[in-house]
């Protein structure tokens, strides 16, 4: 059985927020569901954070709720097959030869373009 200590020592994700209704920071744990703190300045909240981790994984400990392990690149090897329209398929590859790269560089600036698009858009709507 994984100990308290195990969890403790894994490379979690921390998310840190300002929290501009109420002043201070808000952090959580995203592979934690419901891992989540404030503070009144970055430095209490990464304290506030480090103690919730530890409440958080004792209590599921406790409790026998299984706990998610971070995640890494390493998990992913970068390819997945994708299903499309012969229409769409046609349109990516003239317009990638258009560009001059393969149909996966241009795929890849496609995604990319739209990922940092609705980045953007979530933190300012925030």
């Amino acid at each position: 059985m994984k100990t308290i200590d195990y969890y403790l020592n894994l490379p979690y994700k921390l998310e840190i927020v300002p929290d501009k209704d109420e002043g201070g920071y808000a952090a959580r744990y995203p592979e934690l569901p419901g891992c989540i703190t404030v503070g009144d300045t970055l430095e209490s909240v990464v304290k506030n954070a480090g103690d919730a981790k530890k409440e958080w994984i004792a209590a599921a400990l406790e409790e026998g709720v299984t706990i998610p392990e971070p995640t890494s690149y390493d998990d992913y090897s970068g390819q997945f097959k994708l299903r499309l329209p012969k229409s769409l398929h046609k349109l990516l590859a003239d317009k990638s030869k258009e560009e001059g790269v393969s149909m996966n560089q241009y795929c890849v600036y496609l995604l990319s373009m739209n990922n940092s698009s609705n980045l953007y858009k979530h933190r300012t709507i925030r």
